[in-house]
């Protein structure tokens, strides 16, 4: 299964920042209608894992931190049964 957990902008009254509207590295808008980027967030369609700050690198890299923890987890299926019971016949 492969999971997301989608970097989310907010403004300060807990409103999701469209994507169009883009700021500067502080949060400042760049965009006329937007009062800028208050705190970003992060989900996991996991349900077990959440992130919110006011850094929105440091939420990026809590995320990226948090879905790493899932590709390490062992793999299920047909292929991890074929690679434990193979059968050498050398």
């Amino acid at each position: 299964m492969t999971y997301k957990a989608p970097l989310v902008n907010h403004h300060a009254d807990h409103s999701i920042c469209p994507k169009e509207h883009k700021h500067t590295v502080t949060g400042k808008p760049l965009h006329p209608a937007c009062p800028g980027r208050a705190y970003s967030s992060a989900t996991c369609s996991c349900g077990e894992w959440e992130f919110e700050c006011s850094g929105k690198g440091y939420v990026n890299e809590e995320r990226k931190r948090h879905l790493a923890r899932h590709s390490k987890q062992t793999p299920a299926g047909p292929k991890v049964l074929r690679d434990r019971l193979r059968l050498d016949t050398a």
